[in-house]
């Protein structure tokens, strides 16, 4: 077995650079091999880097994954925090509907959840992680639906905001896997529908 190269030390934006070159390429490959079909030869080869270079930023596939999981917990951060700048963060929610569906159906991205939450059922590492990740997510999206609710003087009771977010949070989920077995379905209908779903969950 080849042990990875003694890291070198990089320059830090020279070296952030680089890493988001392997994740791109990571990406490509895991949606061409699968996760565990793709080599690090392979992604090395379609980062037009060479194997031992890829181990100064990545000493393994799992920490690419790892680190494709950090980068969608900060993408989800990010939104999160638009929401909770808005006025109504409720309303901002429902006003997005289209955008989020649309966005969780674009085949690009969608490789990289679904390896992400397979590698998970089978790697302990994988799947802790994603749980460290999803729970802080969670606190963030509950305080957002606590505050819009307050301001409806609904209830906002830990378990059923805790069971509206877990809802909410299923939903969204799921759309990757419906849109691959079904990309001809009408995308009006379906933010119509999550639009009075969202509705229902949120506001009643």
């Amino acid at each position: 077995m080849n042990t990875p190269p003694v890291k070198r030390r990089t320059d830090p934006e020279r070296a952030l650079q680089r890493r988001n070159q392997v994740l791109e390429a990571a990406a490509l490959c895991f949606a061409r091999s699968g996760f565990h079909g793709a080599s690090m030869a392979e992604i090395s080869r379609q980062a037009g880097m060479s194997a031992g270079h890829i181990y100064n930023y990545f000493d393994s596939k799992d920490a690419i994954i790892l680190a494709f999981v950090e980068r969608e917990a900060e993408y989800i951060s990010g939104l999160l925090r638009d929401l909770d700048s808005s006025p109504d963060p409720l309303q901002a929610m429902l006003d997005d509907v289209a955008h989020h569906v649309a966005e969780s159906l674009d085949p690009q991205p969608w490789h990289v959840p679904l390896e992400m939450y397979a590698e998970a059922s089978r790697n302990p590492v994988i799947a802790a992680k994603l749980k460290e990740v999803d729970e802080r997510s969670h606190r963030q999206l509950r305080e957002l639906v606590k505050r819009g609710r307050e301001m409806r003087q609904l209830p906002v009771d830990e378990a059923l905001l805790d069971g509206r977010v877990h809802t909410l949070v299923t939903f969204f989920n799921g759309l990757p896997v419906r849109g691959i077995q079904r990309p001809d379905m009408n995308r009006d209908g379906l933010v119509e529908g999550f639009s009075r779903v969202m509705q229902a969950l949120l506001m009643s």
